[in-house]
C-alpha cells in the first residue's frame, strides 16, 4: 500500500511538472516570438524602409517593446519560473539552462517600467535615422538632440537597474555578463602596453620600406564586389537559402529565426577589402546564428551566449582565415576574374600584405588587428566619461578629436571620420563596444586551439575545404548556445580560462613575420 501512494504521488509530481513546464515554454516561445517580430522590423528599418517611415515604424516598435516587456514581467511567467527553479534539480540540462537564463531576464525587466520602455524603442528609432543622415552630412550638431535623450533614457535605466550606486557597470554587464570596469581597465591597460610598442615598431619599418597598394585610381564595381564576396560567403558555409544578404549603412547581422539569417554590408568602389571584410566579419556571426541548436530556437538553450562570444566567430573568420596568403592563395584567381585591370603579377603574398597593413585611421570597422583595439579603447573611456563623469553630449565631439589626434597621431577631419561613424549610440547600445575586444582574444584563443585539434589552419584554409573550421565552431560553441558562461565556453572549449596572451602572441609574430621585425 505504501509503495502504491509513493508510485502515485511521484506520477501526480511527475504530471504537475510536465504541464508547469508547458506553460513555461509557452509563455517563454511567445516571448521571443514578440522579439523575433521588433528584430525583423528592425532590420527592415536600417534596410529597405523607406525614410519617412521612420515615425511610423517608431511607434509600432513601441508598441512592440511594451508588449514584449508586459509578457515577460507580468508575474505569470516569473511565477512559473519560480516553480519550476524549485524543482531545478529534476530538469535535464537544457530545460534548467531555460529557467537559469530567463530568471535573470525577468529579474531586469521588472525593474524598469514599461513606459521607459516603450520611450526608449521610440527614440531610438527615431534616432536611428536621424543618425543616418547627421552621418551622411557629417553634422553631429543634427543628431545631439537625439543623443541627449538616448543618454538620458539610459541613465535613467542605470537607475532602475542598479539602484542610487547605478555606474557603468550596469551597462556592461548587459552585453558580457559578470564584466565590470575593474575586469576592462587593466585588461585594456595591459593591452595597449604590448600593442603600442608594436605598432611604433611597426611604423619605424613602414619608413624604410613603402607600403603596397592596390593600383591607385582603380574602380572596382559594386556588382563585381557582391559577387566575389558572396562567393566568399559560401565558401565559408554560410547557406543563402536560409538567409540573405543586403545593403546598409552600417554592417550588420540579425538573426531572426529559424532559417532566417540576414548579414548587411557596405560598398566602396575605390576600396573592395572594405566590403570584403565586413561580409567575412558578418558570415562570421551569421555562421554562429545558423548554427545554433534548431529545436532550442524560441529559448534561451538557442541563443547566443554574449556579444564577446559572438563577435570571436566574426573576428576569427575575418582575422585569422581571411588576412592570410592561404586565404588569398584560394580566392586571388576569383578576385581577378571579377577585377582583370589589377596587375597579373600581384600575387596572394602582396594581397595579403596589403590587407593586413597597419595604419593608424579613422573608421574602427576598417582597422588593421593592431590598431582596431585602440579604437574599441578609446570609446570605452568616453562612454565611461558620459555615464561617470556626465561629459556633455556637445561636447563629444571635441574630447573624441582630441584624443584620437593623442592615440592615433592624426586629425581628425569631419564628424563623419569621428564621433558619427558608429551606429551603436544611436540605439543605445552603451557598453557594447568592449565586447568587440573581448572577441579578437577569444579568437585568437580559439584559433590556437583549433590548431592543436587540427592541425596547421595554413593548410586546411589552402586546401579550399574550410568545412573542418565551421565543424569545429559547431561543436565547441555554436551548439552550446546559453548553456555556458561566456569563460566557461572559451574554457571548455580551448581547455584554458580566457587570457589575452594568445592574441598578443598571435599579433607580435604575425605582424613581425609580415615587417621583417624580428631581429629588433
Amino acid at each position: 500500500m505504501l509503495t502504491h501512494l509513493i508510485e502515485r504521488r511521484t506520477e501526480v509530481g511527475k504530471t504537475m511538472r510536465q504541464a508547469l513546464q508547458q506553460e513555461f515554454d509557452d509563455r517563454m516561445t511567445n516571448w521571443y516570438r514578440l522579439n523575433g517580430i521588433r528584430s525583423h522590423l528592425s532590420w527592415d528599418q536600417q534596410t529597405i524602409m523607406p525614410e519617412k517611415a521612420a515615425p511610423g515604424r517608431g511607434q509600432t516598435l513601441s508598441w512592440l517593446a511594451g508588449q514584449a516587456h508586459n509578457h515577460i514581467t507580468d508575474g505569470k511567467l516569473g511565477e512559473v519560473v519560480s516553480l519550476l527553479e524549485a524543482e531545478i534539480r529534476e530538469l535535464d540540462d537544457d530545460d534548467a539552462c531555460n529557467v537559469r537564463r530567463m530568471r535573470r531576464e525577468i529579474d531586469l525587466a521588472t525593474k524598469l517600467p514599461v513606459e521607459l520602455v516603450e520611450e526608449m524603442a521610440s527614440v531610438v528609432s527615431q534616432a536611428r535615422q536621424v543618425w543616418q543622415d547627421a552621418r551622411a552630412a557629417s553634422d553631429f550638431a543634427m543628431f545631439a538632440p537625439e543623443l541627449q535623450k538616448i543618454i538620458d533614457l539610459t541613465k535613467a535605466k542605470m537607475q532602475y537597474l542598479g539602484g542610487d550606486s547605478a555606474n557603468y557597470d550596469v551597462l556592461l554587464d548587459e552585453y558580457e555578463i559578470g564584466m565590470t570596469m575593474a575586469d576592462y581597465d587593466p585588461l585594456f591597460a595591459g593591452l595597449r602596453e604590448r600593442l603600442v610598442p608594436l605598432l611604433d615598431k611597426i611604423m619605424r619599418s613602414q619608413r624604410e620600406k613603402p607600403e603596397l597598394s592596390l593600383p591607385e585610381g582603380m574602380q572596382f564595381a559594386i556588382a563585381d564586389q557582391d559577387s566575389f564576396c558572396r562567393f566568399v560567403s559560401a565558401r565559408m558555409g554560410f547557406d543563402f537559402t536560409a538567409g540573405r544578404l543586403d545593403t546598409t549603412t552600417h554592417p550588420f547581422c540579425s538573426g531572426l529565426a529559424v532559417g532566417d539569417t540576414r548579414i548587411t554590408t557596405r560598398y566602396d568602389e575605390g576600396d573592395p577589402f572594405s566590403c570584403l571584410y565586413a561580409v567575412m566579419h558578418e558570415t562570421g556571426h551569421g555562421l554562429y546564428e545558423q548554427g545554433l541548436p534548431d529545436q532550442h530556437a524560441l529559448c534561451p538553450r538557442g541563443q547566443a551566449i554574449s556579444l564577446g562570444i559572438h563577435e570571436s566567430q566574426s573576428r576569427l573568420w575575418e582575422n585569422q582565415i581571411g588576412r592570410t596568403t592561404a586565404f588569398w592563395q584560394v580566392v586571388l584567381d576569383t578576385f581577378k576574374e571579377k577585377f582583370p585591370e589589377l596587375p597579373p603579377d600581384m600575387g596572394a603574398e602582396e594581397m595579403n600584405r596589403i590587407a593586413n597593413a597597419v595604419k593608424p585611421s579613422f573608421i574602427r570597422v576598417e582597422a588593421d588587428e593592431i590598431t582596431y583595439n585602440l579604437h574599441i579603447m578609446m570609446r570605452y573611456e568616453i562612454e565611461k566619461k558620459i555615464f561617470e563623469e556626465d561629459l556633455p553630449v556637445a561636447e563629444i565631439p571635441e574630447v573624441w578629436n582630441t584624443m584620437f589626434a593623442q592615440w592615433f597621431g592624426i586629425e581628425v577631419p569631419d564628424d563623419s571620420l569621428g564621433c558619427l561613424q558608429d551606429v551603436h549610440w544611436s540605439y543605445g547600445a552603451f557598453g557594447y563596444f568592449p565586447t568587440y575586444t573581448l572577441g579578437n582574444l577569444y579568437a585568437a584563443q580559439l584559433s590556437a586551439k583549433m590548431a592543436d585539434d587540427l592541425g596547421d589552419l595554413d593548410e586546411i584554409i589552402r586546401s579550399g575545404d574550410w568545412s573542418p573550421i565551421l565543424v569545429w565552431l559547431r561543436e565547441k560553441i555554436h551548439s552550446h548556445g546559453m548553456l555556458y558562461d561566456p569563460s566557461e565556453l572559451i574554457e571548455r572549449a580551448t581547455g584554458q580560462p580566457p587570457s589575452p596572451e594568445p592574441f598578443l602572441d598571435y599579433v607580435e609574430k604575425k605582424y613581425s613575420r609580415i615587417y621583417g621585425l624580428e631581429a629588433e
